[in-house]
């Protein structure tokens, strides 16, 4: 999956930190690029069964809102994932950097948002 950014080196940190996966490429930006452009990405070791996450710079990236807002940018993905203890995950992924979503639509779900502003959840 491909994560349009604002910030790839910093989102690939993010999840990489969150999931517990190295990041394995992070490449600068391309001319006419500012400084936080480029690309990265985590993968998980062969033996792990984790996705691959690519993280590319958006020259107009605009932060989503969550939930959805008439005329404003929405989320175009999000990802799930899936934990055995709701609330020390929530706790892991506060430290690591994301805000827990004022809307909690589920009592078994949490929905987080990483340091760029895309939405995530954490279910049981």
């Amino acid at each position: 999956m491909t994560i349009g950014t604002s910030q790839p080196s910093e989102l690939a940190r993010f999840y990489s930190q969150l999931l517990s996966l190295p990041v394995t490429a992070d490449e600068g930006p391309v001319p006419g690029e500012p400084d936080k452009g480029g690309w990265a990405q985590i993968r998980p070791p062969e033996q792990v069964n984790a996705p691959t996450l690519d993280f590319e710079y958006e020259r107009c990236y605009a932060r989503p809102v969550w939930p959805s807002v008439s005329g404003r940018q929405t989320a175009t993905q999000h990802l799930d994932i899936k934990v055995d203890d709701l609330p020390a995950a929530v706790d892991w992924a506060v430290a690591c950097g994301a805000v827990l979503a004022e809307v909690q639509p589920q009592d078994d779900v949490r929905v987080l948002l990483d340091p760029d502003g895309h939405p995530f959840c954490l279910f049981l």
